[in-house]
């Protein structure tokens, strides 16, 4: 089961170019969402106004040196390890989730698009690597969700109050949930895998179409966020960006403003 790519088994049932297909159709939805987010919420605007407002009251400018040194700064500690997370337990969840989602997608992708068929071996890596990124994102994100928000464990809410910030944790869950099932019960020829597939689907469709209305495109915008403003603490000016997560004022159970993933 886990040396097996379940989307090669698909194939006798289903045309390999329509999974193909899907897959491309989910690529143009998550890009064209973040650019309507983009556009919609005005968050480009207000960050390039930022960036020029920022310029014209810094007290030095800053070399090309110090400007990649501050870029691979925010690659590495922003974005590659999260730096922003001061709770240690959130950074730990959130890791486990980014990680594991991006191993369990580029694997999906990989799969179908290079190994369609069982005329095609998949090098048994793939599935393992795909089956070990769903697991280590659903880990993550169940103990997100369960423990660590923190309506749930600083106010004591319940963890099944849900909200609209919620959309993008709770359909990525949904998807790859319902996707490790449905590859279960493929490989042990149960008669409702299909339908398991079918919910599948449906789960990934929401979870990439949903774009606009969840926090998917923040992971685009944050780190773009995160080198301006050190950069403009570098050269002097304070930034109006957010800060890092976790600190109190972002504490409070109305979550209107995204701050899970």
């Amino acid at each position: 089961m886990f040396t097996s790519n379940p989307f090669a088994a698909l194939s006798a049932s289903l045309s390999p170019a329509v999974m193909q297909t899907y897959v491309v159709v989910m690529i143009v939805l998550v890009v064209a969402g973040t650019l309507f987010d983009v556009m919609h919420k005005g968050s480009a605007r207000y960050f390039f106004q930022n960036w020029r407002h920022s310029k014209g009251k810094v007290s030095r400018q800053l070399g090309r040196g110090e400007l990649m040194s501050i870029a691979i700064q925010t690659g590495v500690v922003d974005v590659l390890t999260s730096g922003e997370f001061c709770n240690p337990r959130r950074r730990l969840a959130h890791l486990l989730t980014m990680y594991g989602f991006v191993i369990y997608v580029v694997t999906t992708a990989v799969m179908v698009f290079a190994y369609p068929t069982p005329a095609t071996p998949t090098p048994a890596i793939l599935p393992q690597l795909w089956w070990l990124g769903g697991l280590m994102a659903l880990l993550g994100g169940y103990w997100f969700w369960f423990f660590i928000r923190v309506d749930v464990a600083a106010e004591g809410g319940t963890p099944f109050r849900i909200m609209r910030a919620d959309l993008f944790i709770l359909s990525l869950l949904a998807s790859v949930t319902l996707g490790l099932i449905w590859a279960f019960l493929q490989a042990n020829g149960a008669s409702v895998a299909s339908v398991f597939f079918g919910l599948y689907i449906l789960a990934t469709t929401v979870l990439f179409g949903s774009v606009p209305w969840s926090k998917f495109a923040h992971m685009f915008f944050k780190p773009a966020a995160a080198f301006e403003k050190r950069v403009s603490s570098a050269n002097g000016f304070r930034s109006n960006l957010p800060g890092p997560a976790d600190k109190p004022a972002t504490f409070g159970s109305a979550r209107e403003l995204p701050r899970h993933y």
